[in-house]
């Protein structure tokens, strides 16, 4: 049982660096990965990105769909109104919300999170 529980938090892990290369990729600011385990009953992990516009955050968007596609990661719900200035991806152990600058400064889920530890994904 724990060899599973070990191997379930490495894909998890695995995931999340994906979409964090994506999101680099298509340069994405203010990155931050916060663990929310045991804070919320719906995700393990938040990935908090900014864009500098509504064409930003849809290519960052897209960059993300791709390469969790291509990694064989099960979307369960995702935004669809790319003019909103907030786009959501959710991957069931982690989500990500991809914001303008203007409305994560003004939504302010980095502070909303504020318990939460944030978390460095590296290879």
């Amino acid at each position: 049982m724990t060899e599973h529980i070990q191997e379930t938090k490495q894909t998890t892990r695995d995931q999340v660096q994906i979409a964090l290369r994506a999101i680099e990729d298509k340069k994405g600011a203010a990155i931050r990965v916060l663990d929310v385990r045991g804070k919320s009953s719906i995700t393990d992990y938040l990935i908090l990105a900014s864009g500098s516009s509504n064409p930003h955050l849809k290519a960052m968007k897209t960059g993300l769909d791709e390469a969790l596609k291509d990694a064989g990661v099960q979307l369960i719900g995702a935004s669809r109104e790319v003019d909103s200035g907030w786009l959501v991806v959710d991957a069931f152990d982690f989500m990500v919300h991809l914001q303008t600058e203007e409305l994560r400064a003004n939504y302010q889920l980095d502070q909303l999170w504020g318990d939460a530890e944030e978390v460095q994904f590296t290879d």
